[in-house]
């Protein structure tokens, strides 16, 4: 489960429930992130070689194709790469370290509204992927920056 709550200026509070764990992940504006009322951060920033990445893929049969020449790609310049199947739950266990990064296109609000102000207020970044359709990319900065590349071309 996740939830949102947006003002003016963006996401201000999310959390992202992960019932199979009994965990609750909780950020707020300015506020940090936290896993059952513990702080969290994301991981330091490994080589390129040995970032454990995160992904998800849609159901669209055409769709699945350009995935695939993206992990083709990128599969080669990683550690590796998991799908858990929820972008919220993805973006919360980066907050966590337990992931080095993240990345999927074809995303709608509440697949990453709470996930991505958990990210930031773990000290990771968050930005938007280029192209159609929408997507992000998310991690430490330096892993954000070396990852694009590969996940746009």
């Amino acid at each position: 489960m996740s939830v949102a709550l947006e003002d003016t200026q963006g996401t201000a509070a999310g959390v992202v429930y992960d019932p199979n764990r009994d965990e609750l992940f909780a950020a707020e504006r300015g506020a940090g992130a936290t896993l059952a009322g513990a702080p969290i951060q994301v991981r330091g920033t490994p080589p390129l070689a040995e970032a454990m990445v995160a992904t998800g893929f849609g159901y669209d049969a055409a769709w699945r194709a350009e995935q695939a020449e993206v992990m083709r790609r990128l599969l080669p310049a990683v550690r590796d790469i998991r799908r858990a199947g929820s972008a919220a739950l993805d973006l919360a266990w980066l907050a966590a370290g337990r992931i080095d990064a993240y990345y999927e296109r074809a995303l709608n609000a509440w697949d990453w509204a709470a996930g991505s102000l958990l990210v930031r207020e773990a000290g990771g970044a968050v930005e938007e992927l280029t192209g159609e359709p929408f997507g992000l990319i998310a991690g430490p900065a330096p892993l954000v920056a070396a990852l694009r590349p590969l996940v746009e071309a």
